[in-house]
């Protein structure tokens, strides 16, 4: 997988799982992505309390179905709630490095063990990490790093990776539906399945 330079744009960002729902049918339904941005802000798709804010989100949420071609669309209308909550990560993965990077290399490595439990103090010490390699997380502010954090712990929550229960975020690797695996080998993404699934 090929990705642009390390952002922090996710921390703008929410999991909008209904949000997305709503977009990938009607790109489904043959309408272009200006006429869905358009849509999206004209009849308040999202419930926006601004016109602004419905703008912005109708632009993250497109930049991930533009991520989805026309075999993933059909899947994902197809597909049961947990299958398409994890099409939604996976496309969030796609367009965004420091957060695959984070699965990939903490999520994955947690289930590869054994852990049950997700910590804060995982994803403080992959930021330290990163920070090490690479000037550009390394001059971020301390806000931004904590905010990411509690965007990374509420997505994976939301597509069920991990369990809340009180405070306690126990691991809970998903079902791979087979026709989702099937697609993610035939286009090359095998390295999806082995951040999701903890796969060697």
């Amino acid at each position: 997988m090929e990705y642009k330079k390390y952002s922090a744009g996710l921390m703008s960002q929410s999991f909008w799982f209904l949000e997305f729902k709503k977009v990938v049918g009607l790109r489904k339904d043959g309408l272009t992505y200006d006429e869905i941005k358009k849509k999206c802000v004209k009849e308040n798709l999202f419930g926006a309390a601004k016109e602004y804010r419905a703008l912005r989100m109708a632009g993250y949420i497109i930049t991930r179905v533009k991520a989805m071609d026309d075999t993933l669309v059909e899947l994902f209308c197809t597909s049961d709630l947990l299958t398409q909550k994890l099409i939604n990560l996976i496309m969030i993965l796609k367009t965004d490095r420091l957060f695959f990077e984070f699965i990939y290399e903490v999520y994955r490595e947690k289930v590869i063990l054994g852990a049950d439990m997700m910590e804060e103090a995982d994803v403080n010490i992959f930021f330290t990490r990163k920070e090490a390699q690479e000037e550009l997380i390394a001059d971020w502010k301390d806000s931004t790093k904590r905010h990411l954090r509690s965007c990374y712990l509420n997505f994976m929550t939301d597509a069920n990776l991990l369990t809340v229960t009180g405070k306690v975020r126990k691991i809970t690797p998903p079902i791979l539906d087979i026709a989702l695996e099937r697609y993610l080998q035939s286009t090359g993404d095998e390295i999806m399945i082995k951040a999701l699934m903890g796969e060697n």
